[in-house]
C-alpha cells in the first residue's frame, strides 16, 4: 500500500500546486503534424478504405487532405501511430 499511497499523495500535491497557479513538472507530448494524404497514398488506400479501416469519417479525412482542417488531439496521435507502426494499429483493430 505504500507505493499506491505515495503515488496518490504525489498526485494530490501536484493538483494543489497546479490549482494555486504553481508549476508542475509534467512531460507533455506534442505529436507532429502528419501529411494525411501522403500517408494514405503511401499505404495504397482510397479515402473510403483509409477512413473505414481507422475509424475516421470520409468527410473528416477529405477536410484534412484539402487542408480545410487539421487533425487534433487523439486523431493526430492515432495518425502518428499509423505513420510509424501501421501493423500495430491494424493488429489492434482486427
Amino acid at each position: 500500500m505504500g507505493k499506491a499511497f505515495d503515488s496518490i499523495a504525489r498526485g494530490l500535491n501536484e493538483a494543489i500546486t497546479h490549482a494555486k497557479g504553481g508549476k508542475v513538472a509534467v512531460k507533455a507530448y506534442k505529436p507532429e503534424a502528419v501529411d494525411v494524404s501522403a500517408l494514405r497514398l503511401n499505404m495504397g488506400m482510397t479515402q473510403e478504405q483509409f477512413a473505414a479501416r481507422f475509424g475516421f469519417s470520409v468527410a473528416t479525412l477529405r477536410h484534412w487532405e484539402r487542408g480545410d482542417r487539421t487533425p487534433q488531439g487523439a486523431a493526430l496521435v492515432l495518425l502518428n501511430v499509423i505513420k510509424r507502426v501501421p501493423d500495430a494499429v491494424r493488429a489492434a483493430l482486427s
